[in-house]
């Protein structure tokens, strides 16, 4: 168990850092502000699927 989350947490950081990434590029080159947003909200979810599994991990592994 523990090898699949020393997997998992690091690609959703990664996944998160990538859409913040692309979020802000698009908003400095000014693109269009509906990816922008897109992109934003994209971030919030990927976000919430990392605190997810980061608290999954800590439950399993403290047991």
């Amino acid at each position: 168990m523990e090898s699949l989350f020393s997997i998992l947490v690091p690609f959703a950081l990664v996944a998160v850092a990538i859409v913040l990434i692309l979020g802000l590029w698009n908003m400095m080159r000014g693109g269009s502000p509906s990816r922008s947003q897109n992109l934003m909200r994209l971030r919030i979810v990927f976000q919430a699927v990392a605190i997810v599994i980061i608290m999954t991990a800590i439950y399993f592994m403290s047991k």
